[in-house]
């Protein structure tokens, strides 16, 4: 059952959504931004250490909680571990008042049709079965459109909500997150296309049920405007899609009901090297500037 106390939050608060769920392709990247270099492990497990850490310094700063963070999505290990001997999902929810989000999807297919498909999930009742015993609210499924291709687009939104279907019979809320990559020529054109596929298909969604959308900042501003006000919408979120986190604020506050669920131009400035003092001022900031364009529209 979806907790209600956390739904009102995530359908009718003031925040945005901290992005916290770098998987083992992009953890190498995420953790060189934050001052270590490839050179500090020599596993994967040694990787993964360094990232928890990385985002238990963040999750249990003194500046990190529900007053300005609406909800956290998580990677799957970052789930299974602890943070001050909680589990993180409850940590997240008890301590802080943060709702617990879950990153589900296993990376990207090459692309065809202009676009990137989600690979096969498999296992994932049983992670869904999982997340629900953690307290987790809601998942997040990423694919990438790369062209304003109608086959294409079509594709990516068909699995997202057949995948989200999936998700809501375990009683959690799926993020779907179809997203156009900023840097392509036809950018507007595969965001009409997008805007119409998600229309149709929201029309799957069961009576009495909803989901959220996470979508790149669209070329034009309120683009999605007839989504975020749809009846089955709980929530439209904005990634920030390579914008340095001034654009991307820039551009989300334009954007009338839609919140932030930024990843890196959250931990933009943050560094293993900085005091406490530095890392928790410089986090203050970067929430603060995030809320703000957050809560603009």
């Amino acid at each position: 059952m979806v907790n209600q106390q956390q739904a009102d939050k995530m359908t009718s608060g003031k925040g945005f959504i901290a992005a916290l769920d770098q998987s083992g392709g992009s953890t190498p990247k995420a953790l060189r931004l934050y001052g270590i270099e490839d050179s500090a492990y020599s596993s994967e497990d040694e990787m993964f250490d360094l990232i928890h850490q990385m985002r238990a310094r963040i999750i249990t700063s003194p500046v990190f909680g529900g007053d300005r963070v609406l909800a956290a999505i998580l990677f799957e290990q970052t789930m299974d571990r602890a943070i001050d001997g909680k589990p993180t999902a409850a940590y997240l929810w008890e301590d802080k008042q943060v709702v617990p989000l879950l990153k589900i999807d296993k990376g990207l297919a090459d692309a065809a049709d202009g676009v990137q498909l989600m690979k096969p999930i498999s296992g994932l009742d049983e992670l869904l079965t999982r997340g629900v015993s953690h307290g987790i609210f809601g998942t997040k499924e990423r694919s990438v459109i790369g062209a304003a291709n109608p086959t294409g687009i079509a594709a990516v939104v068909a699995q997202q909500f057949e995948l989200a279907g999936q998700v809501l019979s375990h009683g959690l809320v799926p993020i779907i997150e179809p997203e156009v990559t900023i840097s392509i020529t036809d950018k507007a054109e595969a965001e009409d296309l997008l805007r119409d596929e998600i229309a149709k298909n929201l029309e799957t969604v069961p009576a009495g049920q909803r989901v959220m959308l996470k979508l790149t900042l669209p070329t034009i501003a309120n683009h999605y405007q007839s989504l975020v006000e749809h009846p089955k919408v709980m929530r439209v979120v904005a990634l920030s899609g390579g914008y340095s986190r001034d654009e991307a604020n820039k551009l989300l506050a334009q954007n009338t009901g839609v919140i932030a669920s930024f990843s890196r131009a959250l931990t933009e400035g943050l560094s293993a090297q900085q005091s406490d003092e530095e890392f928790n001022a410089t986090l203050d900031a970067s929430i603060q500037s995030i809320y703000n364009a957050s809560v603009a529209g």
